[in-house]
């Protein structure tokens, strides 16, 4: 649609002043829309002429406000051709910021951080996650209702994002969102990773969260141990809901796999290995790096348990799994049912798998390390941490077992 501007000069007369003269406003009318600014020009009523928009007669004083006027028209007319030229929408917003002075090359922080994740989401699978676009979106969420509740705006220009700015937001998502540490660090560190963005295209002269040391705090993470596993695994359910539940929770404890990746587990994931034995080959979800994963005997029997099941006929997959959320309630029930304290999650599965499977019963970290899809060996390292810890509370029971028995005492012949 072309764009229809219009430019008219009135005297308003509601706004004299105490000498009797009216100011002259510039009225702008762009598709119907107007927007209504002065033009630093004062008349005297009876000297206007309403029908030519412009002071009457012929004296110095008329030449040098019509003058005044004719100019300010042509920069308005300048002023959308350049707006035009440089493919930026012509509204009433854009030209009067445009004749205000209003900079605008100031960028808002809102649209930088949207681009960033609309560019993540072009290349999904192209060097970039799924999980990783999510968390990004979550972020850039928090960031919007943050700047809504601190400033009680929808947006905010980049240069006014100081240190201040940062460290309140940190505390927004500590104190209103109820993040915990970790949690709030890394949101802050994503978007510190768009404001890296600013900096690398000259829009930000100072980095506002150089001086940000957000540290992550080491989480234990909690694992089945295997005689827990192992009563999991014996306990029959009448529900056949808790059994299902069950089945999917011990093939993730056998394979390794998060939540995420046994929903995607399609029957062309699984082929023969390089020892002639069934493999999985997928590539994690959150990550995008490839996982190799034998199938262990326990895992192909639930496998072929539910081979032949509606839900994996129709759609492919290995196996029928329910949501997440529905997951983890079902889970709460079985580790009640089968008398284990801990509060069982399907992501347990896979600390299982790398403590209690793998690394317990001797396989190379190295190993589990390509297994679980981490990119970096020192994530792995975490479990063993973990294993060492329960030695040495194993060796302490021991240690007391001992101490309390009583010490022979040999003869010399």
């Amino acid at each position: 649609m072309k764009t229809k501007v219009s430019i008219l000069f009135y005297a308003k007369r509601a706004k004299a002043n105490v000498c009797g003269l009216v100011p002259i406003y510039t009225r702008i009318t762009i598709n119907g829309k107007r927007i209504e600014l002065s033009s630093n020009r004062f008349v005297e009523i009876s000297k206007w002429s309403t029908e030519a928009g412009k002071m009457k007669g012929n004296s110095e004083e008329a030449r040098s406000i019509n003058s005044h006027l004719d100019m300010l028209r042509i920069q308005i007319i300048d002023m959308q051709m350049e707006l035009v030229h440089k493919k930026i929408p012509v509204t009433a917003e854009t030209l009067k910021s445009k004749i205000l002075g209003v900079d605008e090359r100031e960028r808002m922080i809102i649209p930088i951080y949207q681009n960033h994740n609309d560019k993540i989401e072009d290349l999904i699978g192209n060097g970039y996650a799924y999980g990783t676009l999510e968390r990004f979106k979550i972020s850039l969420k928090h960031l919007q209702e943050f700047i809504q509740w601190k400033y009680n705006l929808s947006d905010i220009s980049i240069n006014k994002i100081d240190y201040a700015f940062v460290t309140e937001f940190e505390f927004y998502l500590r104190s209103i969102k109820k993040c915990n540490n970790n949690t709030a660090v890394k949101y802050v560190r994503n978007f510190r990773k768009i404001i890296k963005i600013c900096l690398d295209n000259d829009w930000l002269d100072k980095n506002p969260c150089s001086r940000y040391e957000g540290k992550m705090k080491e989480v234990e993470r909690d694992f089945l141990t295997e005689e827990e596993l192992n009563r999991i695994y014996n306990k029959q359910f009448s529900s056949e809901r808790l059994n299902l539940v069950k089945d999917i929770f011990i093939f993730s404890c056998y394979t390794g796999l998060a939540y995420v990746d046994v929903k995607g587990l399609k029957k062309d994931h699984i082929a023969i290995g390089i020892d002639g034995e069934k493999w999985i080959f997928k590539n994690r979800q959150k990550t995008d790096t490839k996982s190799k994963i034998p199938v262990l005997p326990i895992a192909q029997e639930i496998i072929q348990k539910y081979a032949n099941h509606p839900k994996c006929l129709n759609e492919d997959s290995i196996l029928p799994i329910l949501t997440n959320q529905k997951m983890n309630a079902y889970l709460k029930e079985v580790g009640d049912l089968c008398d284990i304290s801990k509060e069982i999650t399907f992501h347990m599965a896979r600390h299982t798998f790398a403590t209690s499977v793998t690394l317990t019963n001797g396989v190379p970290i190295e190993t589990v390390s390509k297994m679980l899809g981490h990119k970096n060996i020192q994530t792995t390292q975490h479990y063993a941490k973990i294993l060492d810890k329960k030695v040495s509370e194993d060796m302490q029971v021991l240690r007391k077992k001992f101490a309390t028995v009583e010490t022979p005492i040999y003869q010399v012949k």
